[in-house]
């Protein structure tokens, strides 16, 4: 479409155009149409130059160079002879002699590394640039290396040259590195708040050996949501948890930290797994409605062998088994904590002496050109080989899965281990069960059972006596106020001795304070009293030894009594509620 012919028609347009008497028209601008007045408003694309005024052609190099505030050097031949300096590059690096090898006339030029491209761009006929390179006055500059066309010298040696073209870029330069000081500052304050927001120090269970690692992800300043932790139970138990919120940021951080905080709240209340979980995805869903967080929370029982966890979308646990063989605890899994309606289940995965369970985040297997389970396959593998204390367990793993500083995720690793303990080590890890079947004889029966096996255990006359007193005072409370089947079980550890009484009620016990007139109800002052630290729970449906024969293989609900005496804190610990019954009984 002519635009200038269709517009000229439109109403006016030749009114105007003929009102314009200043306008001059020539001849050869004409045409045939019938409008030449729209024709003359067209701009043409090149004014003609000013009289008196040279063109570019006509400008003498020399003299434009010279005037260039940047430095400009022209070399030729396979030597690079110096041919021409500007008055910048004079001003900058002093007189220099013309017709001298560049590497003898310009020594500036070898700190930046511009020799070997001087070489380059003769042979290839092509620019090349260096940006921002120091040189030995101290300032940066970029040189811009330009080939000059072909041409011969008098005496027929190759004319072929060079120009260096620098820019002064100090300034830009040391912006930019006050901008890469101020980033990495930014990221060191943003690693140190979230390394603040998880374990400092990880606790150390009496049975299993823990180590856990973080790399924070990528180069920039943001935070993530990857946590973990281990939180020691009641009766030799141990809680081990690890997390992901998504995303990255201070809000990532800030919801991962009100998340691991309500963890250890909610597994002091000694909750199966699953219930944790059920705990949390409500809270989740209060904190940040479009915050999407995964996790799986796992516990150790000694006496059992097992770990009982429960997942919200998180990856499976791994168990490297003592002959290199490696497990997955694939189910049950949930959806992410937050999107509510789903009732969580726990699942199980055995954990024998000798094994090594891994707890990671999907940093460690993700990769942007493989499938998941392939990530999670490799590391299968390097499971399987990887043998030595936990540390060096999650030092192999991490450089297995090539995370390096710069990793695009953040990445978190817990690695735990139910050692096989031999000879004098495994002399300070004893189990002794006793049944106790109702009837004034229990008592003395608990009593003399205690004190038999602690005296075989060595321990010494104090504790003895303590051990044998709380012993007492749990199994007098459990036939006065519990049901049968009944059960005093005493462990040993490295570091405590723990005293747990079971029986069939589902009321837990609870300290009150005994008038002077009381007859009863001093007896779990009086464990509290003499023990570091004691608790109660309920405990799953079990099925009791052939010796009762009246509940063999019957399931029962037991209310557990745990004490522990020569150490660390001695724990009671609390199941699932039964059904309500109609009477609770005093503690």
């Amino acid at each position: 479409m002519n635009f200038t012919r269709w517009s000229a028609r439109l109403p006016g347009t030749q009114r105007r155009a003929a009102s314009r008497t200043d306008t001059t028209v020539s001849p050869d601008r004409r045409g045939d149409g019938s409008v030449p007045a729209a024709r003359a408003e067209q701009l043409t694309d090149e004014a003609p130059p000013a009289p008196g005024v040279p063109s570019v052609d006509e400008l003498p190099v020399r003299d434009v160079l010279d005037r260039v505030p940047a430095l400009v050097a022209l070399v030729h031949g396979p030597e690079h002879r110096l041919a021409y300096v500007n008055d910048a590059y004079v001003a900058a690096f002093g007189t220099r002699d013309l017709g001298a090898r560049a590497r003898d006339a310009l020594p500036e030029l070898d700190e930046p590394g511009l020799f070997p491209l001087l070489d380059q761009v003769q042979r290839s006929g092509r620019p090349r640039t260096l940006k921002s390179r120091k040189a030995p006055d101290g300032r940066s500059y970029t040189f811009t290396c330009t080939p000059v066309a072909e041409s011969a010298t008098d005496d027929g040696r190759d004319g072929r040259g060079v120009l260096v073209f620098a820019t002064d870029v100090t300034d830009h330069a040391e912006a930019a590195g006050r901008l890469r000081a101020s980033e990495r500052s930014q990221r060191e304050t943003a690693v140190t708040l979230q390394r603040s927001l998880l374990p400092q120090e990880l606790e150390s269970p009496d049975d299993l050996r823990v180590a856990a690692t973080y790399h924070p992800g990528g180069t920039e300043a943001a935070v993530g949501g990857d946590w973990y932790d281990v939180i020691t139970l009641g009766g030799g138990r141990t809680a081990l948890v690890i997390g992901d919120v998504m995303g990255r940021g201070v809000r990532a951080a800030a919801v991962m930290g009100q998340l691991r905080t309500a963890v250890r709240a909610y597994a002091r209340l000694d909750l199966p797994p699953h219930e944790v979980l059920q705990l949390l995805d409500g809270l989740a869903a209060e904190i940040d409605a479009n915050q999407i967080a995964t996790c799986v929370y796992a516990i150790h029982d000694p006496n059992e062998g097992r770990l009982v966890y429960a997942s919200a979308g998180h990856l499976p646990i791994l168990v490297r088994e003592d002959d290199g063989t490696v497990q997955r605890a694939d189910e049950p899994t949930g959806p992410p904590l937050g999107t509510g309606g789903w009732i969580h289940t726990s699942g199980s995965i055995a954990l024998p002496p000798g094994s090594t369970a891994v707890l990671y985040t999907d940093g460690l297997v993700e990769r942007r050109d493989e499938d998941l389970d392939v990530g999670i396959a490799a590391l299968e593998h390097a499971l399987s080989g990887a043998t030595g204390t936990p540390q060096v367990v999650c030092d192999r793993l991490i450089r297995s899965a090539g995370v390096t500083p710069d990793h695009d995720d953040d990445v978190a690793v817990l690695v735990l281990q139910h050692p096989a303990r031999k000879g004098a080590e495994a002399e300070l890890f004893r189990n002794a069960a006793l049944e106790l079947l109702g009837g004034v004889e229990a008592a003395p029966r608990a009593r003399a059972f205690a004190s038999g096996v602690l005296t075989s255990w060595r321990f010494p006359a104090d504790l003895h006596d303590l051990g044998v007193l709380a012993t007492s005072e749990l199994v007098a409370n459990s036939l006065q106020h519990g049901t049968p089947p009944m059960r005093l079980r005493l462990r040993r550890t490295d570091r405590r001795l723990i005293i747990e009484v079971t029986d069939g009620d589902d009321h837990l016990p609870r300290r009150r304070r005994a008038e002077p007139g009381d007859e009863s109800g001093r007896g779990i002052a009086i464990v509290a009293t003499i023990a570091s630290n004691w608790g109660s729970r309920r405990t799953p449906a079990v099925r009791l030894g052939r010796q009762l024969t009246d509940v063999q293989n019957q399931p029962s609900l037991a209310r557990s009594r745990v004490v522990t005496q020569g150490g660390a804190p001695a724990r009671l610990t609390p199941p699932r509620p039964p059904p309500p019954r109609p009477a609770p009984r005093p503690a």
